[in-house]
């Protein structure tokens, strides 16, 4: 597993501090909700953290900013060890979903407030008020109540008071989840921005696929309190290291094969249609198939990949009939019954309800694993022994 800092754009000037983690375990009362987590973490390197409900993501933030205490394992921060540091030690701040923010307070009270407890002066609290507002576009509003303010505006004041502590470590917990689409997507640039241009190391727990892939330079997927995949956007989204993350990236589409393996191709027969489909070689294009061996097999890809027409060479392509459409604004989605299977595809004419069609996806854009079947143990069991071999 590629546990290191990527290639990242860094800043000249770097505020963050770089972040390690090794063996670290965690939980509640008597249950482990994280275990065996090995992560490295670059001075100003933005991270996203992905996954499922339950899945460890939010608790593995709180433990880096000193809210749950370490069962085992290590923090380490610029190679001090943090793991049982207090909070208010650790040099880190954190953005919550809700804001916390004061309501009785106006603007430049909030803001300044995590300078107030470090006992700064006066003239310096106002002096950083009125930088980290100009910073986030609230230099006019300092004087505001909470409750005048709007959803986008709260997040600005929010953020606002993170930074205004000049925290190596800024840490983020679902922070745009209560904003509408629109602002949600402009504060999405806005906050990336901020971050490349101050050099944080920043860490974000997200539901959100898009906004992790639109925000961070690496996304790590947790499943059952595990890492299943650590990589940049690019590579977890083309080349999922197991079927979880395929699913959790979008690939929904499922259909059932078997696969006779070759030095350069692989023999897929599907529906009783055959196949052949390259495997990558220097050039990197054909089908991802990690654990290439012969045998039932699992073939996953995204409804965008699909397409409702005449086969391209090296694409994998069987006939079906259309069931049912929806209008997305830029595309239908189809929904195809193949054989069995019932798959989703993408096509910017709506076709007609039983028309037959044939649904070809290119060898590059399918995703194969071996079969459940051949696996013999499966659930939490399954995805530890999967985490261990990444």
């Amino acid at each position: 597993m590629n546990l290191a800092p990527a290639d990242y754009e860094n800043p000249s000037s770097t505020l963050g501090a770089e972040i390690r983690l090794r063996g670290l375990r965690v939980g509640y009362a008597e249950q482990d909700v994280l275990s065996d987590i090995d992560l490295d973490v670059g001075a100003g390197e933005f991270i996203g953290l992905l996954g499922a409900s339950g899945c460890g993501k939010t608790t593995l933030l709180r433990a880096l900013a000193g809210f749950v205490p370490v069962r085992g394992g290590s923090i380490s921060v610029d190679g001090h060890d943090m793991s049982h540091t207090t909070p208010e030690r650790r040099g880190m701040a954190m953005m919550f979903q809700s804001y916390a923010l004061w309501p009785h307070m106006n603007v430049a009270q909030n803001i300044g407030y995590g300078l107030r407890l470090r006992k700064k002066s006066k003239a310096q609290i106002a002096a950083r008020v009125q930088e980290m507002a100009a910073l986030v576009g609230l230099g006019d509003l300092i004087h505001r109540k909470i409750g005048a303010l709007s959803g986008g505006q709260r997040q600005r004041v929010a953020l606002a008071r993170a930074l205004a502590i000049d925290p190596p470590v800024l840490l983020l917990d679902e922070p745009l989840s209560n904003l509408d689409a629109g602002i949600r997507a402009n504060m999405r640039h806005e906050i990336r921005s901020l971050q490349q241009r101050l050099g944080l190391t920043t860490v974000l727990v997200t539901h959100d696929r898009e906004e992790a892939m639109s925000m961070a330079d690496r996304v790590v997927i947790l499943n059952h309190g595990r890492i299943a995949q650590v990589g940049t956007p690019e590579d977890v989204f083309h080349t999922p290291a197991n079927p979880y993350v395929a699913r959790f990236m979008g690939a929904g589409n499922i259909l059932t094969g078997d696969a006779d393996v070759g030095a350069q191709y692989v023999d897929l027969k599907v529906n009783g249609h055959q196949h052949r489909l390259p495997i990558p070689g220097k050039d990197m294009s054909g089908v991802h198939f990690p654990e290439a061996r012969s045998g039932p097999v699992e073939i996953l890809f995204h409804s965008d990949a699909a397409q409702l027409g005449q086969a391209a060479a090296d694409a994998l392509s069987l006939p079906g009939t259309v069931v049912q459409h929806s209008y997305l604004g830029s595309v239908y989605r189809h929904e195809i019954q193949v054989g069995e299977a019932r798959i989703m595809a993408d096509n910017t004419h709506k076709m007609p309800i039983g028309s037959a069609v044939d649904v070809s996806v290119p060898a590059t854009a399918i995703s194969l694993f071996p079969a459940k079947s051949q696996t013999a143990v499966t659930g939490p069991e399954a995805a530890s022994q999967a985490a261990q071999h990444l």
